[in-house]
């Protein structure tokens, strides 16, 4: 039985790892917000003064969140993995065949938020998260050697090889844009039941493909695999030594976004090579999203713990994050219905501004909704649904809390 202050590492290390999602998931839905859900606007007439505000929040919620939110989404994924696995393993159970199961659950989940939305990321969360079965027996050290390869974007890199020793080759790396200027005409002017019929297919292979082509097939996994190992070396706990990682992990973090960022931003213009400005296009600026990343949870963990036990705006978003699965796939459903041509059809009428104050708003009744629903569940409702699948036919192991 574990001692008092093991169960008491254990309990705060959960509620910052809840707190971190609940961080992700606000910002994912700001910037869905702002993407008006994968309908993208031109400049509106609007104000000189609310212009710049748009331009600056922008900017400002863009330079912190694009590609960050969603990175720190799947690390907190694979960490999760870790403790399922751990668990099961206690108990005496072998999680590898289960959690197979569970990822074909989350195909399910994925096809009911795809329906609605075109920019689903759960589908490839299920593909990618296999991997963390064979390398739940991998060393520490083989674990990490094989993130930093799929991280540095193996095969971007192949194609800007390719792409500078054969010149006459051409690779925009934009298959998906025929099957988006598709999907956003119907959000624009489609009725519910064209839209989802157009998401059936034309969203979906807007959506994957895109995301393989932005370099989500390698970086995925690579969050995957680092989250389980940060689990295992059970760097989210409190004590002086993690204390020390997180401090050492920001440091080289913003050493490296420096050069990274001077990379991403003026290197580009230099490439006169389609394909190699295709392809590095992807691969810098997914590196620097992923230093700024380590930026970003090394300064929320370092906060936390260096309070206690989270400070009150932290905590505040627990719940958020116990209800990820819930408040992801609601989100966008929320969404679209509010900017999409079967709902409000705000695509066109507003701006950045009032488009945050919306993702604010949807926010802030999501929270209150979890906070209402976790007084009285253990689960969210979709999380209480995915357990239950992931044990069925496991007798008295699905009422053992994971």
């Amino acid at each position: 039985m574990a001692n008092t202050s093991d169960t008491m590492a254990s309990a705060q290390r959960l509620d910052v790892v809840d707190a971190l999602r609940g961080f992700a998931l606000l910002a994912i839905v700001l910037l869905h917000n702002l993407e008006h859900y994968n309908i993208f606007y031109g400049n509106l007439a609007v104000p000189d003064w609310l212009g710049a505000t748009d331009r600056i929040l922008t900017d400002v919620i863009y330079f912190f969140f694009a590609g960050k939110a969603y990175a720190t989404f799947s690390l907190l994924f694979g960490f999760s993995f870790y403790i399922q696995m751990r668990n099961a393993r206690r108990r005496g159970h072998d999680f590898r065949l289960r959690f197979a199961w569970r990822m074909l659950l989350l195909v399910c989940f994925s096809q009911l938020h795809a329906l609605f939305y075109n920019g689903d990321i759960l589908l490839l969360y299920a593909f990618c998260g296999l991997l963390l079965i064979p390398a739940s027996g991998w060393s520490d050290r083989r674990v990490l050697i094989v993130a930093t390869v799929l991280m540095l974007q193996p095969y971007a890199w192949g194609k800007m090889i390719y792409g500078w020793l054969n010149p006459e080759y051409v690779d925009t790396n934009s298959l998906f844009a025929q099957f988006a200027a598709v999907a956003e005409e119907t959000g624009r002017h489609g009725g519910l039941l064209a839209t989802l019929a157009d998401n059936i297919w034309n969203g979906q292979l807007y959506s994957n493909f895109w995301q393989v082509e932005a370099g989500r097939l390698f970086q995925t996994p690579a969050l995957f695999l680092l989250g389980m190992w940060l689990g295992r070396r059970n760097l989210f706990s409190d004590d002086a030594a993690n204390r020390i990682f997180w401090k050492k992990a920001l440091m080289y973090a913003a050493v490296a976004a420096i050069p990274l960022y001077a990379l991403k931003t003026y290197v580009p213009q230099h490439i006169s090579n389609i394909t190699v400005a295709s392809y590095y296009g992807i691969a810098i600026p997914m590196l620097y999203n992923f230093v700024f990343m380590v930026i970003l949870v090394s300064l929320f963990i370092l906060a936390w713990y260096g309070r206690g036990n989270g400070y009150r705006f932290q905590r505040s978003i627990i719940a958020y994050g116990r209800m990820s699965l819930t408040n992801y796939i609601t989100q966008s459903i929320i969404g679209v219905a509010v900017y999409y041509n079967f709902g409000l059809g705000l695509w066109d009428s507003v701006g950045p501004a009032l488009s945050v104050l919306i993702g604010l708003a949807i926010f802030m009744a999501q929270l209150m909704f979890s906070r209402y629903w976790l007084g009285r569940h253990k689960q969210g409702p979709l999380e209480y649904l995915w357990k239950r699948g992931t044990w069925i036919g496991a007798g008295t192991l699905i009422t053992t809390r994971a």
